[in-house]
């Protein structure tokens, strides 16, 4: 007796997308999500499909990255049409801002390696003030420089979630929220999950759960080594066009206020917001856009990212014999959601995933 060939732990960004790309297959497939009490990093997420200034030290992801970032224009319009859901898909490319003359000059490295390891696939080019205030005519004249790739975009993140799990509904699979994951037990053909509901059988399993895959992994023999990372948020009112392109610091979302955000702090599993560090936001945020001075903030939030050692994902399956389990970790959710879905969950039916992902096992923390 089983519930489902495949259970995936996990109903965030990176579980909806892997759910919604194995029932797009027609595989059997539930979803377990813990509910609106877990700590959701898809709840903080900027929206960003980024490129710039990610890999340069670790090609697999630089590549990775750009993969989806590709897939992404005929992945949203495949929600879409799905769903009738609009996750606000704007991919025209994206600014990074310089802040001091010697960030600039340490972006400009960064990126000549980027773009190095990434074959000149990655485009990018350092702008003037003339170029800069053509492309952002609001933006301070003042700061040191800017950095355009078209490579780069943003979504909506709450209707990319709401788009993914509705996708995964249309498709066929199952989804049961309240289902908090207790134990693990593996059985000769597959695995029993105790919840707080009851137990669950899978012959298959796919932990997807954020950073409670540091728990889970152990159980199936895995490893996910990761720590959580709170970033805060500020959105203001709704305002009339100010940006044009999405950056990691301000954001114009499709309704019109302006997110701003980019904060990084080690505070265990605490996802409040201080005033220290929305003011810092807010300080920023003006330096940067000198027009929000007078407008108000109407919310304000913490959120926590989901990191591994040096950042990137990890991506491990058990190679031994017996059920297979696969764990998967990433902070990146909402820019890999399109390689997650269309790329990564097809390899789950194969015998191993795609030797191209070896770089992300949690092996490189102990070589």
């Amino acid at each position: 007796m089983r519930d489902s060939r495949v259970v995936v732990i996990g109903g965030g960004m990176v579980g909806a997308a892997l759910g919604y790309g194995l029932a797009r297959q027609g595989i059997e497939t539930l979803m377990l999500d813990e509910g609106d009490q877990g700590l959701r990093a898809a709840r903080g997420n900027f929206g960003l499909l980024w490129v710039q200034g990610k890999g340069a030290d670790f090609p697999a992801y630089a590549r990775w990255t750009l993969d989806s970032c590709r897939l992404w224009p005929d992945f949203a319009a495949e929600l879409t049409e799905l769903t009738g859901i609009d996750v606000q898909f704007i991919q025209r490319g994206g600014i990074h801002y310089c802040l001091d003359e010697p960030e600039l000059e340490a972006y400009r490295l960064e990126l000549a390696q980027q773009a190095a390891v990434s074959d000149g696939d990655f485009e990018f080019q350092f702008l003037n003030h003339g170029q800069l205030a053509r492309l952002e005519p609001h933006i301070n004249v003042n700061i040191p420089g800017a950095c355009y790739s078209p490579n780069d975009g943003h979504v909506n993140p709450l209707y990319l979630l709401r788009a993914l799990q509705a996708g995964f509904l249309a498709k066929g699979g199952h989804y049961r929220p309240r289902h908090h994951v207790l134990n693990i037990e593996t059985t000769h053909n597959g695995f029993v999950l105790h919840t707080e509901q009851g137990p669950i059988r899978a012959e298959q399993l796919v932990l997807a759960a954020g950073l409670d895959n540091h728990r889970l992994a152990p159980m199936v023999g895995l490893s996910q080594p990761l720590t959580p990372q709170r970033g805060q948020l500020l959105i203001t009112e709704r305002l009339p066009k100010l940006l044009n392109y999405p950056s990691i610091y301000l954001r114009q979302t499709g309704e019109g206020s302006i997110q701003i955000g980019d904060s990084s702090e080690q505070v265990g599993l605490d996802d409040g917001n201080t005033p220290q560090v929305m003011a810092q936001l807010a300080r920023r945020a003006i330096s940067l856009l000198p027009a929000l001075r007078h407008r108000n903030i109407v919310r304000g939030w913490g959120a926590l990212r989901v990191m591994s050692p040096d950042g990137y994902p990890v991506y491990e399956q058990n190679l031994t014999q017996g059920p297979r389990a696969h764990a998967f970790s990433s902070h990146s959710g909402v820019t890999l959601a399109a390689v997650h879905a269309l790329t990564l969950a097809p390899m789950l039916m194969a015998p191993r995933l795609s030797p191209l992902l070896d770089a992300f096992t949690p092996q490189r923390f102990k070589d």
